[in-house]
């Protein structure tokens, strides 16, 4: 035999060739010969069953003279026979399998539990019956030779359990487990008893388990076999759930005691397992105050375990620990770390403060990564818990934000937008203006962690970071975020090299965008969207403004997309790359949905237009084919009207949500910039007020009569004004922050409320117009024929009409001011 050559450049000459033929032809000769025939004649002969018999005949037979193998198939084939003739199975299959199954194999054995337990799953015959037929052959096969199959049984009978009658399980089960649980029995019918008795405990009453039970239960807790010590530990819990409280003290915790203190380390930590479950049954009382804080101690030299003292210097009669004891170390402070949440209920949370902060402080700043990673994961846990005092460890969550290990990052990052909630809103003081007093240093914190994510190799935590930083305009204010993070996404996406981080990045700047609440920074992230992105020089630029347009689409209304970004997007349709207009005609189904008739016609004509073009002079095979099937599917769609239509009246109200969403940040806007120029303005009146009164402190008196009676005048009616705007910024205010939070985006409550309020009928005067014009200047969708590029309406506009209203109703005032003056002089002459 030659042996097999690997050759690291492979030569396909005809020798060579020739060679590696000859390798297989004496590999294949080497094999071990393959029976041409499965079964012989003879065996096939014996296989052959005749054809007319019934099902229940041939079962009898296959059983009675059959091989292995088919009186596996009729055990298998059980539940079917007892749903189709439950009576002639009873009475002719069932004792043959009973009859078999004392000599049968491992797979007919295991095939027989899972069909009895079927059998009782479907409810074929009555229970009664049940335990009549089948429970005795369950019970016979309990201790089979073989583990696997004893458990399988096992498995079984305790399904059966479940659903037997009391007076059936006491004479069928309990009475023969006193003789099957006594140390003269094998082990394996030892263990089948402490499993069978974890089971029982939930089926009789508390002085029946104490009389009949228990005794049985110590004796097996003091078995010489470590296994049957084990098994039995384990089945307290049920024992200790089925007698009660009392009895739980005094019987079943000092036996765990006692198994705590076993030679075998597997009983041990079956004993610890089992207390820590059933502390929840015990209320707090079942701990002294001495045993209380000997626990709590405990626990605390276990947090710091393998640490410096708290002199800040190592024990010098300790030695230098070896390489496992650290690592066991490591291992007792990770799972202090892990039980951290339920410390705090054992300590009760208005003590956290008090005796766990220095732990959850040491736990936070380990210096090993697992420990931190433990913390960090639990730390959402924590904060739940501490509910109003979450306060007290907002200086840990920014330490762990700005963590050295990416690991302990990531794992905080999972919860944090629940986290930071609760900091701000968690406390006494949960109002907008202690937004950022809460967290101090969060702001430098968030920016740290995502510029390390990114400067890091681990996409995928930079990727989840900025999903997650998209709940950053309920945390923080919107100058801020426009100042620190959104251009921050923007240069992401502009110089970022992996596309899911590029696409999280846009998204969570499309939420920035959405919750922005000034009108010239919107202005300013939209331009730079089209110039940077959709008229970028690279076409992966434009690719990712397609991406973008997407979330538009998603997070804004139909107005916002086609007011701002419809014909950009259509521009793209002369773009050079075929990538870019591939995407585009993917796209374009979505860009036609936002259409509304008749108010967008001019832009379904901009679009129809470009698809023609798209038609006529696409170039690109690949593109080509998309373009046609696009078109059939646009063809297809039906476009939304102005008017509500049944078949789009969800997604007509979530539209008409998010328009009502965005007039009302405008309102807000607005009327936040008339209260400051109704602040100044009075500031100035004053002022000029007092230098009037100084001046003139010397003149007539009937001079002074008129400059005090002109002067309440004006001040009650701008007091007035001021309090009537005042009264509806506050109401815009409270009104938005309902709308814009996820959890009060409810249409029906949002409508109710704002037709409640009122804006636009309750804004008078000046002011209406002004708020009128400056609304549908915004949001208004095109509805001329005007079919430029997209216009981007700067707010100097805005600001001259606010301007020459100030104008006029100074002026008003003025001249107002004037006739009361003469008035008044004319009454007194």
């Amino acid at each position: 035999m030659h042996p097999i050559i690997f050759f690291s450049k492979m030569d396909f000459s005809q020798s060579n060739l020739f060679g590696y033929i000859e390798d297989l032809q004496e590999l294949t000769i080497i094999e071990r010969p393959v029976r041409r025939s499965l079964k012989t004649p003879e065996e096939i002969e014996r296989l052959t069953v005749d054809e007319e018999l019934s099902d229940i005949e041939r079962a009898v037979y296959l059983l009675s003279s059959g091989q292995d193998i088919q009186g596996t198939s009729v055990v298998a084939n059980l539940p079917v026979l007892m749903r189709q003739n439950p009576a002639e199975t009873l009475r002719r299959v069932l004792p043959k399998i009973r009859e078999v199954l004392h000599v049968a194999g491992v797979e007919m054995q295991l095939t027989a539990a899972v069909s009895f337990l079927t059998v009782l799953q479907e409810e074929s015959v009555s229970i009664h019956t049940y335990s009549h037929s089948f429970l005795h052959i369950i019970l016979q096969n309990l201790e089979h030779r073989d583990a696997g199959v004893s458990n399988a049984w096992l498995e079984t009978l305790l399904a059966v359990i479940e659903a037997l009658p009391k007076e059936t399980i006491r004479h069928e089960i309990l009475n023969p487990l006193v003789s099957k649980a006594q140390l003269s029995q094998t082990l394996q019918s030892r263990l089948v008893s402490c499993k069978i008795m974890g089971k029982l405990a939930n089926k009789f009453e508390a002085h029946i388990i104490k009389r009949e039970i228990l005794p049985l239960v110590k004796s097996l807790c003091h078995d010489v076999e470590y296994e049957v010590r084990t098994c039995m530990c384990r089945q307290l819990e049920h024992i200790a759930q089925g007698i009660g409280t009392e009895l739980t003290k005094t019987v079943v915790l000092p036996e765990l005691v006692e198994l705590a203190r076993d030679e075998g380390s597997s009983v041990r930590l079956a004993a610890f397992e089992t207390l820590v479950n059933l502390l929840d049954m015990f209320d707090a009382g079942i701990f002294t105050p001495e045993q209380h804080l000997r626990f709590l101690e405990f626990y605390k030299k276990l947090s710091t375990l393998g640490l410096q003292q708290e002199n800040g210097h190592n024990d010098n009669q300790l030695q230098l620990q070896t390489l496992e004891q650290e690592k066991k170390y490591i291992s007792v402070r990770k799972n202090c770390a892990y039980n951290f949440p339920a410390m705090i209920v054992f300590v009760d949370p208005k003590n956290f403060h008090l005796e766990l902060y220095s732990i959850f402080f040491c736990l936070c700043h380990d210096p090993e990564v697992p420990v931190r990673y433990t913390m960090a994961i639990s730390f959402y846990e924590v904060a739940k818990l501490l509910n109003s005092g979450v306060y007290t460890i907002h200086k840990e969550l920014v330490t762990l934000l700005q963590d050295e290990s990416l690991e302990v990052l990531d794992a905080l990052v999972g919860h944090l937008p629940e986290i930071l909630e609760l900091m701000t809103n968690g406390g006494e003081n949960s109002g907008s203006e202690s937004k950022l007093l809460s967290i101090p240093d969060l702001i430098p914190a968030l920016t740290t962690a995502e510029q390390r994510a990114a400067t890091s190799l681990k996409w995928r935590t930079h990727e989840k970071l900025l999903q997650k930083y998209a709940c950053l305009p309920h945390i923080i204010s919107s100058d801020q975020i426009y100042y620190r993070f959104l251009h921050r996404m923007l240069t992401i996406i502009l110089t970022n090299n992996v596309l899911p981080v590029q696409k999280a990045a846009a998204r969570t700047l499309c939420v920035y965008l959405r919750y922005n609440r000034k009108q010239e920074q919107r202005h300013e992230v939209i331009q730079k969207l089209i110039e940077q992105l959709g008229q970028g020089k690279s076409y992966w630029n434009r690719l990712r403004f397609l991406d973008t347009c997407e979330f538009i689409m998603e997070l804004f209304s139909k107005s916002f997309f086609c007011k701002y970004f419809f014909l950009p997007v259509l521009e793209l349709t002369h773009d050079p790359v075929a990538n870019v207009r591939m995407k585009l005609c993917y796209l374009l189904p979505k860009v036609k949905s936002t259409l509304k008739i008749p108010t967008d016609k001019h832009l379904l004509q901009q679009l129809e237009l470009c698809i023609r073009k798209l038609l006529c002079q696409e170039k690109d095979k690949d593109v080509l084919t998309i373009v046609k099937r696009t078109v059939l599917e646009l063809d297809r769609m039906e476009i939304s009207v102005d008017v509500f239509q049944k078949r789009f009246y969800e997604n007509d109200l979530l539209d008409q949500e998010k328009e009502r969403q965005e007039h009302l940040l405008l309102e807000m806007e607005q009327l936040e910039k008339e209260k400051q120029q109704n602040e100044g303005r009075s500031t100035n009146v004053n002022d000029k007020i007092f230098e009037k009164k100084r001046r003139d402190s010397k003149t007539s008196s009937v001079l002074a009569k008129s400059i005090t009676l002109s002067v309440p005048v004006n001040s009650s009616g701008t007091s007035a004004g001021k309090e009537d705007k005042k009264s509806k910024l506050v109401r815009s205010q409270s009104f938005s922050a309902q709308a814009l939070h996820p959890k009060y985006s409810n249409i029906d409550k949002c409508s109710n409320r704002s037709s409640a309020t009122g804006y636009t009928s309750s804004v008078s005067g000046m002011g209406k117009g002004c708020m009128l014009s400056f609304s549908d200047d915004s949001f208004r969708t095109h509805s001329t024929g005007n079919s430029g590029n997209a216009a981007f309406p700067s707010s100097s506009s805005s600001r001259n009409l606010f301007n020459s209203a100030d104008q006029k109703s100074n002026g008003n005032k003025e001249t107002q001011s004037r006739k009361m003056s003469i008035k008044n002089r004319k009454s007194n002459s």
